[in-house]
């Protein structure tokens, strides 16, 4: 049985050339970096090394880049902390209502705690119009959190224009780019946005770790605490291993990005062409045009997702019935509710998302089990039936 990835949203395979750059840093350099003698100084040299290559690459300042344990752990620290060490400004904060769950829960987690929380209503296509957060944004604001690109949907915000709002009316600005570094260009200094949070494990990177990026001057509440790592705000032995590898994983993937978004986009773009025109009775999720190459998300009418994922799954194809942070619960998609999808289309949704290594075969391959998936899935499907007349469920 032929096997496809079509999970790369989720998580990417380590790019070899990563992994071998990584290699030595478990077995032969692997002193602590933050001891004294030789072996750890050795280790402090190559993150020290790492943080100044990341720092080049986005165009920002070393002392500006943080180490965390990935996006959820960057997410949680940019808006509690914030939050927490702002709240003299004020007790209110902004998020798009179609935010990753990292997100999502820590500013419930803030609304128990006293916050205010305001959950930004995207258009239906999962934008966040810049008129929305100038209607909501007030005095005592503190914080606003918005995606570069949507996990679920691949809409891409309009990132420097709502960072400007939150500036004019003294708020700081937060944008969770874990979906968007590697994948499409992402101007930290362009955009002025005051905390960047990415992933090493979406650009073929290891899984965990990943950095906050905290603009000079900006100083939000630790989050991690116990030691005097980075800069004494987050406690915690550096894992200098995955360090190097995230900075490899970045130089690699930001060098190879124009070529591998053309390839991506060409594959998704056939295989949504294709969907369409073979199967009845679907909807394309997200913006067609401010969209990331890789991803495809559909509803399907008249059955559930997560039979079909199965289905496919059978068939060895891997792909997701939304963000695989939410994989185990049977709750339909907030992101897709946002943008006002009817709940049983939203039951009935998939995300396709490719990489550099999908090929023509894969998609073919995709295609033809997809289509063959649903026409068997609509047809045990009492719903399908009714829907074309059968008398029999009526």
């Amino acid at each position: 049985m032929r096997k496809v990835y079509l999970d790369y949203s989720a998580t990417t395979p380590v790019d070899e050339r990563v992994f071998e750059k990584m290699r030595p840093y478990f077995t032969e350099v692997f002193g602590n970096a933050n001891s004294l003698h030789g072996f750890g100084r050795e280790g402090a040299k190559a993150v020290d090394s790492a943080r100044r290559k990341i720092a080049e690459l986005l165009k920002v300042k070393p002392t500006e880049i943080y180490f965390t344990s990935g996006g959820t752990e960057g997410d949680n620290w940019a808006l509690k902390g914030t939050a927490s060490a702002y709240s003299h400004k004020g007790k209110h904060i902004i998020v798009s209502a179609i935010e990753h769950a990292a997100i999502i829960h820590s500013a419930r987690q803030l609304e128990k705690n006293g916050f205010r929380v305001t959950y930004l209503a995207p258009n239906d296509k999962g934008i966040i119009n810049p008129e929305t957060l100038e209607n909501a944004i007030t005095d005592d604001t503190s914080i606003v959190s918005v995606m570069t690109a949507n996990n679920e949907i691949g809409t891409v915000q309009p990132i420097k224009e709502l960072c400007e709002i939150a500036h004019k009316h003294g708020s700081l600005f937060h944008t969770d780019a874990v979906q968007a570094v590697g994948s499409i260009p992402v101007d930290i200094s362009g955009w002025n946005v005051d905390l960047l949070t990415f992933s090493a494990h979406k650009f073929y990177g290891p899984k965990g770790i990943g950095v906050l990026y905290i603009k000079s001057g900006v100083k939000p509440d630790k989050i991690v605490t116990g030691g005097h790592q980075e800069r004494s705000m987050r406690g915690g032995t550096t894992n200098v291993p995955e360090v190097v590898g995230l900075a490899t994983a970045l130089e690699i993937a930001l060098s190879e990005m124009s070529e591998n978004s053309v390839k991506i986009r060409k594959l998704r773009d056939r295989f949504v062409e294709s969907i369409e025109s073979k199967i009845p009775y679907v909807v394309y999720n997200g913006d067609r045009k401010r969209r990331l190459p890789q991803n495809a998300n559909f509803a399907f009418e008249f059955i559930e997702g997560e039979s079909l994922l199965l289905r496919l799954d059978m068939a060895g194809i891997a792909c997701s019935s939304g963000s695989a942070c939410s994989s185990g619960s049977l709750d339909p998609s907030h992101v897709l509710l946002a943008t006002g999808l009817p709940i049983e289309k939203a039951h009935g949704s998939i995300r396709f998302s490719f990489g550099k290594y999908t090929t023509d075969e894969d998609v073919d391959y995709t295609i033809e089990s997809v289509v063959k998936a649903v026409n068997d899935l609509r047809a045990l499907s009492p719903l399908f039936s009714e829907f074309k007349g059968d008398k029999k469920y009526v």
